[in-house]
């Protein structure tokens, strides 16, 4: 694995850009966390932890569409760089190492 090293919290939003693709914006982010994991989450420490993965080169941003249920406003849309899938790869795979050297849990 590289010296890259992301918080928990980092990974988790990295791997939601992922998933959510085009619709990665800070909203759509605490949605998705909240419905898969069940996990409260705060919409600004979301928007903190994508600028601070933007400035570590694992996102990029752009602004989309006005739209009416927004009053006007442009969501900031997140994908994720080619960096960001070899950082979430490499972090995977050490996942998986690992748990292979776990040995059977018998409970």
């Amino acid at each position: 694995m590289n010296k890259a090293y992301l918080g928990e919290f980092e990974e988790l939003v990295l791997t939601m850009v992922c998933i959510l693709q085009e619709e990665a914006y800070g909203n759509a982010i605490v949605n998705e966390i909240e419905e898969r994991l069940g996990r409260q989450v705060n919409l600004s420490a979301v928007h903190v932890t994508l600028y601070r993965l933007e400035d570590k080169g694992y996102v990029k941003s752009h602004m989309g569409g006005a739209t009416q249920a927004r009053g006007g406003r442009r969501k900031r849309i997140f994908t994720v760089t080619s960096a960001g899938v070899a950082l979430l790869r490499a972090l995977k795979e050490a996942r998986i190492e690992l748990w292979r050297l776990v040995p059977q849990l018998n409970y």
